[in-house]
């Protein structure tokens, strides 16, 4: 759930998504149907710990800790 919530944070903001899909190699199509997909979430949770701004005001944004975000990634691992 915590994956989900921070995806749907990170695609809020154009500009954040566009970042996830150069920085990821993702597609819009991939993202859409990989969406509760392990790997597709720890791409993600690895994009936000890879720049602490969006790492921090994601968590505030979706009630949770940095570090239960990057507890979460470890966890899809």
């Amino acid at each position: 759930m915590t994956g989900l919530k921070a995806l749907a944070w990170t695609l809020d903001d154009p500009a954040r998504a566009r970042r996830l899909l150069d920085l990821t190699g993702l597609t819009p199509d991939a993202l859409r149907a990989g969406a509760t997909d392990p790997a597709i979430l720890g791409a993600l949770l690895d994009f936000l710990s890879g720049h602490e701004p969006d790492l921090v005001a994601c968590a505030e944004a979706i009630g949770a800790t940095p570090t239960e975000l990057i507890r979460a990634r470890e966890a899809l691992s």
